[in-house]
């Protein structure tokens, strides 16, 4: 047997794919202690320790190194447990259709991505999708409500210098997580950094613009002339994990608007003194920016409560065990 440190690099089914020093890729299962022990599972990006054993059928991952960054959402299917979608990246790339522009779940995506720490760029998909006269003024809007720091590039197979400019987002050498509900157009972004088909794509309905989902596993994917995409199923839920920090960085204007409240614990609607309620009146602020802003931070404190109250819960339960 012998034991090497390599990089999960997919994700199918709860197996692990991962790539050693050497080049080979490896299937692997968790070591029974180390989900016992601490319910730990490797996801796309991590860097473990595997064992490998000529006698076994598959390779076993005996430890998972600690990450230096991660994508967390609440799990939705359970109460109060997060989820851990991909690790250790550089940059979250948000994919959004411009001829579908969703603010609020442009806004909740922009929040989780922020979370992590990583540098963040939007990408624009399907402007040719998009109405006459609406383009410019939807990409104005993006423009507006993003952060000083985050790139917003409108990308298009039809425009080399677009997926150039995309392509410059994640050098050689760095990871990108690649977000973005089903149908938005991830695999094709894939395929024109990588340089060749390598996800499977479908076409968009004539009816109604949309694509369909096709990605069915988390996938690290090497781009040419540049560094490492996490490609993932369209994310449908993103429930909110602990994300102050990102709510903070995705709302700037919003943050910087409310140290002007009379009350530093306000909460943006009735009180006297309302720095943002002002700010709506006098047309510095759209009413539709603070009531998400609003409805997010409402849901990650509601979060939060219930978190606690899972935790003492679980805690009681500890104690009555230990009593019996």
């Amino acid at each position: 047997m012998a034991r090497v440190r390599a990089q999960v690099v997919q994700l199918d089914r709860g197996l692990p794919l991962v790539k050693t020093p050497d080049g080979a890729l490896v299937r692997c299962k968790h070591a029974t202690a180390l989900v016992k022990e601490g319910n730990v599972r490797a996801v796309v990006g991590d860097w473990v320790q595997v064992v490998l054993d000529d006698d076994a059928d598959i390779a076993q991952i005996a430890e998972v190194e600690s990450r230096t960054r991660a994508f967390v959402r609440k799990d939705p299917a359970e109460r109060q447990l997060p989820q851990t979608l991909a690790a250790n990246f550089d940059t979250v790339i948000v994919a959004h259709p411009l001829h579908e522009l969703n603010v609020r779940r442009l806004e909740r995506e922009l929040v989780l991505a922020h979370e992590t720490g990583a540098a963040v760029v939007v990408a624009l998909t399907k402007a040719d999708l998009a109405q006459d006269g609406r383009t410019e003024g939807d990409l104005a809007l993006v423009r507006h409500i993003v952060a000083d720091d985050v790139r917003v590039l409108v990308v298009s197979s039809e425009d080399s210098e677009s997926v150039e400019e995309l392509r410059a987002c994640v050098p050689e050498g760095t990871v990108a997580v690649l977000i973005g509900r089903s149908g938005v157009g991830k695999s094709s972004l894939v395929n024109l950094l990588a340089g060749r088909d390598v996800q499977q794509t479908t076409p968009v309905r004539e009816t109604d613009g949309k694509g369909r989902h096709t990605t069915v596993n988390r996938a690290m994917i090497t781009i040419e002339r540049g560094g490492s995409v996490v490609d993932m199923p369209g994310v449908r839920g993103l429930g909110l994990w602990g994300a102050d920090a990102g709510i903070a960085a995705a709302f700037p204007d919003v943050v910087e608007l409310a140290r002007g409240c009379r009350f530093r614990d306000c909460t943006h609607g009735e009180e006297p003194g309302c720095a943002l309620a002002k700010a709506v009146e006098e047309g510095r602020l759209r009413p539709e920016r603070l009531e998400s802003y609003r409805h997010l931070a409402e849901e990650n404190e509601a979060q939060k409560l219930k978190r606690e109250e899972a935790a003492r819960l679980a805690t009681r339960g500890r104690k009555r065990r230990k009593r019996s």
